[in-house]
């Protein structure tokens, strides 16, 4: 590829993630990432002005190519001199193609290799969408950044329909960036391939040999579960070029890109921020407050004691709340410019801590955070008939304080992670070896309730936060799952599985950490002598309970 248009530069990559702070120049000024692009669909933030916008830190806004087109139509964008003169912006715009907004009608559209040909809802005329219109169509609105034109499906997609989709929007992609001639703007190829990595890999190796200045993942938040996008957005992020820029399309909350951000991606956008805001929800650094609930009815404190922008400078809880239980659009306007400042604060934060790299522990704290809804004032609950279970299989809950035994021969189940001090100092010393080593292979011989295995994990992400660690893959066998299941229902006796990475082994069989890249904990059921051999080999203790002895 030759040399990007951006002039793209990578300013710092954190210790212990993928995580970037990259500064690249497009028409309109020089634009600094980790970013989030405000959706400007229609030429408009909804609710919002471009000052306000500028105000809160906007460096590009998001507009499309689908609606532009329908309505004011090139004609427009022609004669007045492009986007920004029309709506009065000063900083850069990236057009989406429009390949989402056909792939949302089903029902009103028709897939060819020319194209996508739909029925206008302004007047009702049928056009073809092909590649070569939309970047004319890109071209007349003047954007710094253009998208090729995709073919999305469901990420939920069969293999079959995936790969289908995968080789036109390949095809597509040369079409558009032959229709950008000698245009100045930059373009991006967009990575496609469903849930399916080899498709994923297949679509990044393709676009890779045509000249693009970034790259977008493209077909995510259209329908899998959160773990499947965090997953695949990962993959993606490590098969592209670190001389470009990465986009996630379409995503997210504060919690989705700051999980991005770690995962190497370096822009976003997403209509979450005004569109939650209509009906009264904002992202705080306390977590999510929901201002139509009537608790805050009265409040007189600020909507974040630790945010700058207007809103919270001028406006009470109670006035937010009194908004949005009339629906008056102020409250759109308003609520929606605190969470767009929410954004652009948090991603300047983030940027920050990966210049000084510290952003594992920033990571850390917010992920917690973030998704807490109404810290102050939590819902109750309703109430519900509590089922206990004390008894899994050949395992029961007992004594006090409580512990895990064996029914049968009274032997008491270890629920301490802890590691002997021979053990751990052996684990550590592996771990120093150089962060490109091989994955040092921990067995333990015997999962019963994880506590070892959560011992060794624990030990990783201490050293993890100390510094670059070579990766760790941790192999557990069990031939009955019986005490950790037991063990998973009474966790606020056995706090250390509120780490939540046995509840995903117990379910998938492997669980990978979201914040320490390179540890992996893999379940081997049956079979101790499958697994890849092991550099360290720990064992759970089992001890009888005071006063009986085994059977």
């Amino acid at each position: 590829m030759s040399p990007s248009r951006l002039q793209f530069q990578l300013d710092a990559q954190a210790s212990g993630s993928r995580a970037r702070a990259t500064t690249f120049r497009t028409l309109h000024g020089t634009i600094q990432s980790p970013l989030f692009m405000p959706v400007g669909t229609q030429a408009t933030v909804k609710a919002q002005t471009q000052e306000t916008l500028h105000e809160s830190g906007s460096q590009i806004l998001l507009a499309n190519t689908y609606h532009l087109l329908l309505r004011p139509g090139p004609e427009v964008f022609k004669k007045l001199g492009g986007i920004h003169k029309f709506m009065r912006w000063p900083g850069s715009v990236l057009t989406d193609s429009g390949g989402y907004q056909i792939f949302s009608l089903p029902h009103s559209r028709e897939m060819t290799e020319k194209g996508a040909v739909f029925q206008s809802y302004v007047d009702g005329q049928r056009i073809l969408l092909s590649p070569e219109l939309s970047i004319q169509m890109q071209r007349a609105i003047g954007s710094d950044i253009m998208m090729v034109l995709d073919q999305c499906i469901p990420s939920t997609a069969d293999e079959q329909a995936a790969s289908a989709a995968l080789q036109i929007t390949r095809r597509w992609a040369a079409r558009s960036l032959a229709a950008r001639e000698d245009s100045p703007q930059s373009m991006f190829g967009i990575v496609q391939g469903a849930l399916y990595p080899q498709l994923r890999r297949e679509s990044a190796e393709g676009l890779m040999e045509l000249d693009f200045d970034g790259f977008a993942i493209g077909g995510l938040a259209v329908g899998e579960e959160k773990n499947e996008r965090e997953d695949v957005c990962e993959l993606t992020a490590a098969l592209l070029p670190s001389d470009r820029p990465r986009y996630l399309m379409g995503v997210g909350t504060p919690l989705d890109v700051l999980e991005a951000v770690h995962r190497g991606v370096d822009m976003f956008d997403c209509i979450i921020p005004t569109q939650v805001a209509k009906r009264g929800t904002a992202f705080t650094s306390r977590g999510i407050v929901e201002l139509r609930r009537s608790v805050y009815k009265f409040s007189e404190d600020r909507l974040d004691p630790s945010c700058t922008c207007p809103v919270c400078a001028t406006h009470t809880r109670a006035y937010l709340h009194h908004l949005t239980k009339t629906q008056e659009p102020l409250g759109w306007t308003l609520v929606g410019q605190h969470n767009i400042h929410f954004y652009h604060q948090l991603m300047r934060e983030v940027r920050q801590s990966i210049l000084e790299d510290r952003f594992l522990p920033l990571y850390k704290e917010r992920r917690e955070i973030l998704p807490i809804e109404d810290v102050d004032h939590p819902v109750t609950p309703p109430k519900r008939t509590s089922t206990k279970v004390e008894h899994v299989g050949d395992y029961e809950l007992c004594g006090d304080p409580p512990t895990i035994r064996h029914s049968a021969t009274a032997r008491i189940v270890c629920t301490t992670p802890q590691l002997d001090a021979t053990t751990e100092s052996q684990i550590i010393q592996h771990l120093r070896l150089p962060a490109d080593s091989p994955p040092l292979v921990v067995w333990d011989t015997h999962l019963s309730a994880a506590a070892t295995a959560l011992g060794v994990i624990l030990l990783y992400e201490a050293e993890a936060a100390k510094g670059p660690v070579r990766p760790l893959h941790l192999v557990s066998f069990s031939d009955d799952l019986s005490p950790l299941r037991l063990a998973l229902h009474h966790k606020r006796h056995f706090p250390y599985l509120r780490h939540g990475a046995a509840d995903t082994l117990i379910r998938r069989d492997v669980w990978e950490s979201r914040y320490c890249v390179g540890l992996k904990w893999t379940l081997v059921q049956d079979n101790a002598g499958e697994g890849p051999a092991p550099d360290v080999v720990v064992e759970s203790t089992r001890e009888p309970l005071a006063g009986e002895g085994s059977s």
